[in-house]
């Protein structure tokens, strides 16, 4: 049995919140293969690659590290899991619409593969309200983004914003 989950997501940028998920996926998981999902419909701030080396600068050091991998991918999911042999994904959930929408999207990938089933996770209930969306908005205003993301991801947020 493959005791590998996948925690997908565009991680544009990657926040607190995503880290805490991460933490608790590799709890319960002999591996996580975080995936950052290119979506060229989307505008990203960062690039896929540069979210890759984001989310691996930070997990460095960590003592759960060796059980992330970190890649990215285009397509659909369920191809990717299949491909990596995993039938388990990773999503958080912060609030009531973070669920309905992944509910939706649980239910299409069971519809289209059914041996890969979701496992929702909630984040620490003090990271609940973050957000990549409002990162990006603090972002732009050049505000403190010292309690939503990583300092690496705040200095690379800053640079890209031009602040």
């Amino acid at each position: 049995m493959n005791h590998t989950a996948i925690y997908p997501g565009s991680f544009d940028p990657l926040t607190n919140g995503h880290l805490d998920i991460l933490k608790r996926g590799v709890q319960m998981f002999d591996k996580v293969i975080v995936t950052v999902a290119v979506n060229n419909k989307k505008k990203a701030v960062f690039t896929g690659q540069e979210r890759v080396e984001l989310i691996k600068e930070a997990i460095k050091g960590k003592d759960w590290a060796d059980k992330v991998e970190v890649e990215q991918f285009t397509g659909l999911l369920i191809d990717y899991a299949r491909k990596k042999e995993v039938n388990v994904l990773l999503r958080g959930v912060r609030q009531i619409s973070d669920f309905e929408y992944e509910f939706r999207m649980a239910l299409t990938n069971r519809r289209l593969a059914p041996e890969i089933d979701t496992l929702f996770l909630m984040p620490d209930e003090q990271l609940t309200f973050i957000s990549a969306t409002i990162v990006k908005e603090v972002a732009e205003w050049n505000g403190d983004l010292s309690s939503f993301v990583p300092d690496h991801v705040a200095k690379a947020l800053r640079e890209k914003y031009g602040h």
